[in-house]
């Protein structure tokens, strides 16, 4: 028998921002779906994102900003990711994302954006197939 691993997820919440809501309503999507997920909670720094990507070794990466601090975090989170030499993991982030802000946050490394009322299966078929599972 095959003993395959869960694909394993972080969910954070960078920022100031205090609204959770979407964050806890993916992560226990993700885990419905057989994923195991690590949710951090509120008021995360990127150092402290990074730092629990380096404890925890997940392969994807959701981030959750409705703050509109995305293009401060974002890069700053895949510059400490680059310093740490990490480069296989899977990073997209949700929340209010402008579409003028995305081709920027792309060309960092953001796969994915995913703004209020994606459905879960969208996320979850996102996450499978960027890590080939």
């Amino acid at each position: 028998m095959e003993n395959k691993r869960k694909i394993k997820v972080l969910v954070t919440k960078p920022g100031l921002n205090g609204h959770d809501r979407g964050a806890k309503v993916v992560a226990r999507g993700l885990r419905d779906a057989g994923m195991e997920v690590i949710y951090t909670g509120l008021h995360q720094t990127p150092k402290d994102i990074v730092n629990t990507i380096i404890q925890e070794d997940p392969d994807a990466v959701l981030l959750s900003i409705l703050s509109g601090a995305h293009n401060a975090l974002c890069p700053k989170i895949m510059e400490l990711l680059k310093e740490q030499n990490i480069d296989d993991v899977l990073v997209a982030v949700g929340g209010i994302i402008p579409e003028e802000d995305k081709e920027s946050l792309q060309k960092i490394g953001l796969k994915g954006f995913y703004g209020p009322g994606t459905e879960i299966k969208t996320i979850v078929e996102f996450v499978r197939k960027n890590l080939k599972r």
